[in-house]
């Protein structure tokens, strides 16, 4: 979704197809895929990173879960893979520590799908931190731990730190992926969320070989 329109959506051609040229000819520079006028550091250990960023709330990334979860689980060795939660507007961080708060406490590849799905099945927006407290107790975790997971030091910071990289990588929409601090591509960009996958492969391609 858009900075400028995170309750408009993308069109259903544009979400969901792609021309039958677009997936034969090569990913374009400034069409397909952006590359960053001031490059961030790459992944650690030689690795090359991949990020993937979204918003709890975005319908696009509720639809790119299924899709997006079973091309990282594939990545190869050499690539590592991390998602990080954006907040276009100051009352939506709290999702962005609802997330850290759940990684805090060791619970977050079991509560990933489960918030999208409060969220976007249940119509509960999780937006109070009360409210997510019960939501983790429904779900068999401490709510007395998240809450003090939420309201950690170390949730703020990397909440902070989650701003700074979408900023540093200039992204206006979600769901976006980031690739080793150089490119960045999305569904927008590629013609499809699918497409941006074969997208981001093309970028995985080309951090390794150094460009």
């Amino acid at each position: 979704m858009k900075r400028r329109a995170f309750a408009t959506g993308l069109t259903a051609t544009l979400a969901g197809l792609a021309l039958p040229a677009a997936w034969a000819q090569a990913p374009a520079a400034g069409k397909d895929y952006v590359v960053l006028r001031q490059p961030l550091a790459g992944g650690a250990n030689g690795k090359v990173e991949v990020v993937e960023f979204f918003w709890y709330g975005c319908p696009h990334c509720n639809r790119f879960q299924p899709v997006i979860e079973p091309w990282a689980a594939r990545l190869p060795a050499d690539v590592s893979f991390r998602r990080v939660p954006v907040a276009f507007r100051d009352e939506f961080t709290v999702h962005q520590r609802l997330y850290y708060a759940l990684e805090a406490m060791g619970e977050l590849e079991k509560m990933h799908k489960r918030v999208f799905h409060a969220v976007h099945v249940e119509r509960n927006p999780l937006n109070k931190p009360e409210a997510m407290a019960d939501f983790v107790a429904r779900h068999g975790g401490d709510r007395a731990k998240f809450l003090e997971a939420y309201n950690s030091f170390g949730v703020q910071t990397k909440t902070r730190q989650a701003k700074q990289t979408a900023e540093a990588y200039k992204i206006d929409g979600v769901p976006a992926i980031g690739v080793n601090g150089r490119y960045y591509t999305s569904g927008a960009l590629a013609g499809s969320l699918e497409r941006s996958l074969q997208v981001a492969d093309f970028l995985i391609a080309q951090a390794r070989a150094g460009k």
